[in-house]
């Protein structure tokens, strides 16, 4: 089967924040896979459902991740004239319309979450 390789670059800071990444597609991601762990190991699996919304250039991802439970993540599409704030800017007026908290958000990868949870 093909697959996707995503590489993300981000801070772990809860709010919004600066991300970029780069997509490389994978012909055969079953041997992909079978490489990149002899090479490197299992750090662990996150198992997640993902349902994607759209609102204007916002990406809302609603993602049910094993072992975690339910999370809500908003990604801003910036474009090049906007500024980070302008981001924040709108991923704030989204937030406050969804009553979500900032002491609601979370700065860590699922997986780094599934590896704690696992360490508890």
């Amino acid at each position: 089967p093909n697959g996707e390789l995503i590489f993300y670059s981000r801070s772990d800071e809860s709010g919004p924040k600066l991300s970029t990444y780069d997509i490389s597609s994978i012909n055969d991601a079953l041997s992909f896979e079978t490489c990149l762990s002899k090479g490197y190991g299992i750090r662990g699996v996150v198992k997640k459902r993902r349902k994607l919304f759209m609102l204007g250039q916002t990406r809302i991802h609603l993602d049910q991740v094993e072992i975690l439970g339910s999370f809500l993540e908003l990604e801003v599409v910036l474009n090049e004239y906007q500024t980070l704030e302008c981001g924040e800017i709108i991923a704030n007026g989204i937030m406050d319309k969804l009553n979500i908290g900032q002491n609601q958000l979370i700065s860590a990868a699922y997986i780094d979450l599934i590896c704690e949870s696992k360490h508890a």
